[in-house]
């Protein structure tokens, strides 16, 4: 279970005597703490809220969804607020249909969470799949944050594609083939590999926001210093000197 931040640790000390750039990583960004929700429907739907918008984006609109919920959301609650309820809580149109599409499932039992726990990864995949909604990233997000399985590594993900580029010097983002080939030496722990270039993206980005941060205080000087040095229009380059002339020598005839 990656939810125990000795097991991250443990984990990550076998991979970075694995691969070099892991340990790299570590070295930049230390080791992460583990982000474990837990099981359940709420945790899904939590995940569905968040496809394709910024992390702060998606923990505003769950703030929002849980107190429109009335605190606790299920798919009796869901159900309750309908599809209004959902649009008023940030919800998009085509997000509230899959929201709402699992809440009858879940009312129905054909979405059992309890079963999905005692499942292996691949059947917890195939199950999830199958609901319009749920692709496989948001399949392997689940897997990882909402049961903390350990060997989870979701290729589809921008940030690790993103995390992986920068770490290995690469010019264009690697493909999703390229990354599942690359974490086949990772496995059985990719869940910890993934946690810690989600960390390390995240402080490259950090550490790129503060040099900009220094770049722009300095801009203002150096704009003064090179208008001051800067030639008058139409001058050949070089101040001319005022004040008075010096007199000609004439010449003793």
């Amino acid at each position: 279970m990656v939810g125990n931040p000795e097991v991250i640790k443990k984990h990550l000390g076998i991979l970075r005597r694995r691969d070099k750039h892991l340990s790299r990583a570590i070295k930049h960004a230390g080791v992460p703490a583990p982000r474990v929700v837990g099981p359940g429907f709420a945790t899904l739907i939590r995940i569905i809220g968040d496809q394709q918008v910024s992390t702060a984006a998606g923990a505003a609109i769950w703030a929002k969804l849980e107190r429109n919920a009335g605190g606790t959301v299920t798919a009796k609650t869901l159900l309750k607020m309908g599809e209004a309820g959902l649009r008023a809580s940030g919800f998009s149109g085509q997000k509230t249909r899959y929201a709402l599409g699992l809440a009858e499932a879940v009312a129905a039992g054909t979405l059992d969470f309890e079963a999905l726990e005692k499942a292996e990864d691949d059947v917890v995949r195939a199950t999830l799949t199958a609901f319009k909604g749920i692709g496989s990233w948001t399949a392997d997000i689940y897997l990882m944050f909402g049961m903390g399985r350990p060997d989870v590594w979701p290729v589809g993900d921008l940030a690790l594609q993103l995390a992986v580029q920068i770490l290995h010097g690469l010019k264009e983002k690697p493909t999703q083939k390229h990354l599942e080939s690359m974490g086949e030496s990772w496995r059985p722990y990719r869940s910890s590999a993934s946690l810690l270039l989600w960390r390390y993206y995240g402080a490259t980005r950090v550490a790129a926001k503060a040099s900009k941060k220094t770049l722009d205080k300095k801009t203002p000087e150096k704009r003064t210093r090179a208008k001051a040095k800067k030639p008058a229009p139409g001058s050949a380059g070089k101040a001319r000197k005022t004040g008075p002339k010096k007199p000609k020598k004439i010449k003793k005839s």
